[in-house]
């Protein structure tokens, strides 16, 4: 099993590192395909990777040429760690009161509903006129409703941030991505310590190290993949990740039913 979880998240965050959703929103709802975990536990596994897949991502993106108003994904990243604490007890409320299987089924719903959304945004986009907000605190609030949906669903950012930023401050896909990498690091960094703080779920060691290997492996290779695609292409391989996404989504949704 650990062989198959260290391909899992190796994809996924090769994905994640090219389009900047992360690598989680792929690696919970494949793994709880598989029913090998409960739902605190894959969400604090997922988080781990996903914070390991963002720091060497960002680590191999700073000698890229790409031009972003830093301050965007900085004030979204900092509401992003409050919302990121937010969502862990407002999870850690709800895992209390249900039962392991209907915390999955309404989270692969939500999962579901989002890409749905932002699929049909992505085609419509060009359509509609883009905001540029400047507002440091209208920004900390976006990003602390970002933080709070991706710590709940323990997805890590997923494609929401992307969608968010491309509408609210008009960047290109490239600074899109790296700014939702930003943004990613930020929320899971707070949803971990939050995590250390209440209580760590129990898990197996050696999943964590395989899943995090697979993480940072694909952080590399995802952003090497990365610089060689322009926005364009960038773009398109989101729609295709998001198309996928919602196909498994509603695998998990009819699992769980």
């Amino acid at each position: 099993m650990e062989i198959i979880l260290f391909l899992i998240c190796l994809i996924a965050c090769i994905i994640g590192a090219i389009s900047g959703i992360g690598g989680g929103i792929i690696i919970k709802p494949i793994i709880d395909s598989f029913g090998i975990m409960s739902s605190s536990t894959l969400s604090f596994l997922s988080g781990c990777t996903v914070l390991c897949m963002s720091i060497v991502s960002l680590y191999k993106n700073k000698n890229q040429n790409i031009k972003l108003n830093f301050a965007i994904p900085i004030f979204l990243g900092i509401g992003a760690s409050i919302g990121g604490i937010i969502g862990k007890q407002l999870f850690d409320i709800i895992l209390k009161t249900f039962q392991n299987n209907i915390i999955l089924l309404v989270q692969s719903i939500l999962l579901f509903i989002i890409n749905i959304f932002i699929l049909i945004y992505m085609f419509l986009k060009n359509k509609l006129k883009c905001k540029n907000i400047t507002s440091k605190i209208v920004t900390t609030i976006l990003g602390c409703f970002l933080g709070i949906i991706s710590s709940f669903l323990g997805i890590g950012g997923g494609p929401l941030n992307i969608a968010i930023i491309y509408y609210f401050y008009s960047l290109q896909p490239k600074e899109t991505a790296l700014a939702s990498l930003i943004v990613v690091f930020f929320s899971q960094l707070f949803s971990l310590i939050s995590t250390f703080y209440f209580g760590i779920p129990n898990f197996k060691y050696s999943m964590l190290i395989v899943m995090c290997l697979g993480g940072v492996l694909g952080a590399l290779i995802g952003t090497k993949i990365s610089k060689k695609m322009n926005n364009n292409k960038t773009q398109k391989f989101f729609i295709i990740v998001l198309v996928g996404l919602i196909f498994i989504n509603i695998y998990n949704i009819l699992k769980y039913i």
